[in-house]
C-alpha cells in the first residue's frame, strides 16, 4: 500500500507552495508550522520572512492566504496578530487521511525510510556466572524499545549483548571445577532456575577456597593465563559456565517478555584475538603512547585530581588487556565487519566518561567518522520509594527475577478484580496479569527520559489511574469491548460526517503517530512514544465523555466513531508493541 501523507505534511506543503507564489525569493523557506490551541495549526514563519524582504508581515500573510490551493484540505485559514496564520483543516480531510491509515493494518500508512542504515545496539549485558539484578533492567528494556522503534522506521538493526564472559574470576571458577569435577550439570539438562542455583553454588564455593587457600589462589591465577592462551581443557570448562549462564539469561529475558537471540550474545571473549591488533594499530598510528610501561591514550580536556590527565588504558604494563581494548575491538568489528552506520550503547550513565574516551579514541583512529557515529545512551539509576538506590530490606541488590515475579503477582491481583465482569478464565487472568505486570515495569522505565533516575513503585505502576501502561492497556481493552458489542454495525469511515471537537482532537493526534515515532527514533527517545500514547489514551477518555459511540445520533455517526476508536486501538497496540508491551484483548 502507498504511504499516507500526514495532515501536517500536507498543510506544510500547501503553505510552502503558497509562500513561494507570494514571495518567490522565499522559495523553500520554512513556514514554521506547529500545532496550536487557537486552531489546528499556526504558522509563524511569515514574520521573519517579511522582515527580511522589508515587507509588511500582515500584508504578506494575506497574500499567502490568497495563494493557497485548498483542494478540500482547509476549513479556515485566517491572518492573526502581526502576521501569524491560524489554520483549521476540514473534517473531511481528517477522516479521509485516517481512512487511508486504517486501510494499512500493518504500518498504519507510515512509510519506512528510503535509505536505511545499519544500527548496532549494545544492550542487555549480564555477566556470566552471576545473577541478574535490578541494575540490568534498564539496559534491557530501553535497548529493546529502541530496537523496536528503529525497526519500524525501516532501519536495519543488529543486537549485541556484550556479556561479561572473560576475566580473572574465571581462573578461580575453572580451577575449582577442575578440582571438583561434576559440580555443573550439562546446560541442556537444567532450566533457568537450576542453572542459576548451580552457578551460585560453584561461585560461592570457589570464592571461599580462593580467599582461604593461597596455593589455590596461585593455581587460579595460572588458570587465567591458560584461559587467555587458549588451553583446550580450560576453554572447555569456561564454555560450560557460558552455556549454563545462557540458559539462565534466556529464562530471565523470557520473563521480561523479550526475545534475545543466541547469535547476538557476543561477549568480551569474542574480541580476545582482536585486542593485540587493536593495540598495535593505535600505537603505530600515534593515537596511543607508552607511559610507565602501559599503552594509553591521553585527552587534554579530561583531567583528574591535581589537574593530571586521566588516560584510557588500552594495554596494562603487564601486557594484559581491559575493557577499553575489548570495547575498541568491538567498534572495529561492528564498523568494518558488520558495516554499521550507527552504534548505540545502552549502558549505565556512570560509564559515560569511559565511553567518551573510547569513542574519541576510535575517532582519532579513523574508525568512527561523520558517516559512522556512536552514541552513549547512558541511563540513570532505579530508585526505591525512598529515593535511594533500590535494595532489599537487608540492603542487598534486588534480583531481577524476584522483581518481575512480584510485578506479575501484583498485576494479576488487579486483573482478577474485574475478571468475572469481562469473562476471563483462570489461565487468561494469569497470562494477562503477567502482561500487565511486565508492561507496568517497562512503561515506568520508558516513560522517563533514559538519563534520569526513576522511582520503582509497583503500587503506582499497576494503577489504573495516571500515566501508567495499565491505563493504556485498559483503554485498548475498552475499545475491544465496544467493538464486540457493536453487533451489525462496524467501523466505516464517513468523510461527510461532521466531527465533534473531541473527535477532531483524537483524529489529529492519531495522524501524528508516524511523525512521533520517527522523531523519537532519531533522538533515541522512547519516552516520546510513551508520552504520545498516554496523550492518545487521554484524548480517547475525553472522546468517550462527549461522544457516545454505539448510541450516536445516526448510523453513519456510529460507524464513523467505531472507525475512530478502532484506529485508536490499532495505534495503541502498535505503539505499545514498539516499546515491548502487550495489549490484552480483555481486562
Amino acid at each position: 500500500m502507498a504511504p499516507v501523507t500526514s495532515l501536517t505534511a500536507s498543510v506544510h506543503a500547501r503553505l510552502s507552495a503558497a509562500l513561494t507564489s507570494a514571495l518567490p525569493e522565499a522559495a523553500g523557506a520554512d513556514p514554521l508550522l506547529r500545532r496550536s490551541d487557537r486552531a489546528d495549526y499556526q504558522a509563524n514563519g511569515i514574520l521573519a520572512l517579511a522582515k527580511k524582504a522589508k515587507a509588511n508581515p500582515r500584508e504578506l500573510a494575506t497574500q499567502v492566504v490568497a495563494q493557497i490551493e485548498n483542494g478540500g484540505l482547509f476549513a479556515d485559514v485566517e491572518v492573526s496578530g502581526p502576521g501569524f496564520l491560524n489554520i483549521t483543516v476540514s473534517d473531511k480531510a481528517i477522516v479521509e487521511t485516517l481512512a487511508a491509515r486504517y486501510a494499512d493494518a500493518d504500518r498504519l500508512g507510515v512509510a519506512p525510510k528510503d535509505t536505511p542504515g545499519l544500527t548496532v545496539i549494545d544492550y542487555a549485558q549480564p555477566n556470566v556466572a552471576k545473577e541478574m539484578h535490578v541494575g540490568h533492567l534498564r539496559s534491557a528494556v530501553i535497548g529493546d524499545a529502541l530496537r523496536g522503534m528503529l525497526d519500524f522506521t525501516g532501519e536495519q538493526t543488529v543486537g549485541r549483548h556484550h556479556i561479561g564472559d572473560w576475566g580473572t574470576q574465571f581462573g578461580m571458577l575453572i580451577q575449582y571445577l577442575i578440582e571438583h569435577p561434576g559440580e555443573l550439570a550439562p546446560a541442556d539438562e537444567v532450566d533457568g532456575e537450576q542453572a542459576m542455583s548451580n552457578l551460585n553454588r560453584v561461585y560461592k564455593a570457589s570464592r571461599a577456597v580462593f580467599d582461604a587457600d593461597e596455593e589455590f589462589k596461585e593455581r587460579a591465577r595460572k588458570r587465567v593465563v591458560a584461559l587467555q592462551s587458549g588451553d583446550e581443557e580450560t576453554l572447555k570448562l569456561w564454555q560450560q559456565f557460558v552455556d549454563e549462564s545462557k540458559v539462565y539469561f534466556h529464562s530471565v529475558f523470557e520473563k521480561l517478555d523479550m526475545e534475545v537471540r543466541d547469535d547476538e550474545i557476543v561477549g568480551e571473549s569474542a574480541y580476545n584475538d582482536l585486542m593485540p591488533e587493536t593495540a598495535r594499530m593505535l600505537e603505530e598510528s600515534g593515537v596511543a603512547v607508552r607511559s610507565e610501561g602501559a599503552l594509553v591514550v591521553f585527552f587534554d580536556e579530561i583531567r583528574g585530581k591535581d589537574d593530571q590527565p586521566v588516560p584510557l588504558i588500552v594495554q596494562k604494563a603487564d601486557g594484559g588487556f581491559g575493557y577499553a581494548a575489548s570495547d575498541l575491538s568491538a567498534i572495529r568489528n561492528r564498523v568494518f565487519d558488520l558495516k554499521a552506520t550507527d552504534l548505540i550503547y545502552v549502558v549505565d550513565v556512570r560509564q559515560s566518561l569511559h565511553f567518551k574516551m573510547v569513542f574519541e579514541t576510535a575517532r582519532r583512529a579513523g574508525w568512527l567518522t561523520d558517516e559512522v557515529t556512536a552514541h552513549n545512551m547512558g541511563y540513570g539509576t532505579v530508585l526505591g520509594a525512598d529515593g535511594r538506590p533500590f535494595k532489599t530490606r537487608e540492603g542487598e541488590t534486588v534480583k531481577l527475577e524476584d522483581l518481575l515475579d512480584e510485578a506479575a503477582e501484583r498485576a494479576t491481583a488487579v486483573v482478577r478484580e474485574k475478571a468475572e465482569k469481562v469473562g476471563l478464565t483462570e489461565a487468561e487472568i494469569v497470562e494477562n496479569g503477567r502482561y500487565v505486570g511486565i508492561g507496568a515495569v517497562k512503561y515506568a522505565d520508558l516513560s522517563t527520559s533514559a538519563n534520569r533516575d526513576y522511582k520503582f513503585d509497583l503500587d503506582q505502576m499497576v494503577s489504573l489511574n495516571g500515566d501508567t501502561s495499565v491505563y493504556l492497556q485498559y483503554a485498548y481493552a475498552r475499545i475491544q469491548s465496544i467493538l464486540r458489542k457493536a453487533g451489525e454495525a462496524g467501523p466505516v469511515a464517513h468523510p461527510e460526517v461532521e466531527l465533534a471537537p473531541a473527535e477532531r482532537a483524537l483524529g489529529l493526534h492519531l495522524d501524528a503517530f508516524g511523525e512521533t515515532v520517527f522523531e523519537a527514533a532519531a533522538e533515541y527517545a522512547p519516552h516520546k512514544v510513551a508520552a504520545y500514547l498516554y496523550q492518545l489514551a487521554t484524548l480517547l477518555t475525553k472522546f468517550y465523555e462527549h461522544c457516545p459511540v454505539l448510541k450516536a445520533d445516526t448510523p453513519a455517526q456510529v460507524e464513523n466513531r467505531l472507525f475512530l476508536v478502532d484506529l485508536t486501538a490499532r495505534t495503541l497496540t502498535k505503539g505499545m508493541g514498539l516499546l515491548g508491551i502487550r495489549t490484552p484483548e480483555k481486562l
